[in-house]
């Protein structure tokens, strides 16, 4: 049976938005400058035998480019896990890697000397301990789950449960990122702790938002 429907005219203004030159390459440097800092913390602390994996952002974009690289998202920072034992030794590697180790607002990082941002630094959070001061999340177990390019990535089970507990606005972002590119798949999400699974089914019944 075919159906003869009347599609309404709709006037929807558009407005072209141009940016400079300039502007787009300034964006596309402050990723590169991203993932270089997180190749450098990688280089250095493998070499240092450092059991870290990269976490946040830079896990969900490690995880997602094994699906889709146009698909990644920027992030502004580095956030890395380790034990807090091997903190002294990683002080030393990235010292030698061209990094400082600093305390602003009570969160260990590494700040780059050649661009000493706390914003744009190597954020560390130590496993079994809050995720940020004051908060009721525990970073969980240094467990990698993917390495690519020598930078190793939370577990992917770990990585969906961090971000459920968080669930602030860009951890739900990180959450649609992968269901997108298929990667919360039902094996995935029926491991997932049962006081968190409804989070999750939430966000997979309306991926889109």
């Amino acid at each position: 049976m075919i159906l003869n429907m009347t599609i309404p005219d709709v006037d929807i203004p558009v407005r072209a938005v141009r940016f400079s030159r300039a502007a787009v390459e300034k964006a596309l440097y402050a990723a590169e400058r991203v993932w270089d800092r997180m190749h450098r913390t990688a280089a250095a602390l493998n070499e240092a035998r450092v059991p870290f994996v990269v976490i946040g952002g830079n896990a969900v974009g490690v995880w997602v480019a094994t699906r889709d690289e146009g698909a990644v998202r920027n992030t502004p920072n580095v956030n890395i896990l380790m034990d807090r034992r091997d903190w002294a030794r990683a002080i030393a590697a990235m010292s030698a890697s061209g990094f400082d180790a600093a305390n602003p607002d009570g969160l260990p990082v590494f700040l780059d000397r050649n661009d000493p941002s706390p914003r744009r630094g190597v954020h560390v959070h130590f496993a079994g301990e809050p995720i940020r001061p004051g908060a009721s999340v525990i970073a969980p177990a240094v467990k990698v789950g993917i390495a690519h390019d020598g930078v190793p990535a939370l577990d992917l089970k770990e990585l969906i449960v961090l971000k459920l507990s968080a669930f602030r606005n860009i951890d739900r972002v990180h959450i649609r990122d992968m269901i997108r590119v298929g990667l919360i798949s039902d094996a995935i999400a029926d491991q997932i702790p049962a006081e968190l699974r409804l989070r999750l089914e939430e966000i997979r019944a309306n991926p889109d938002g």
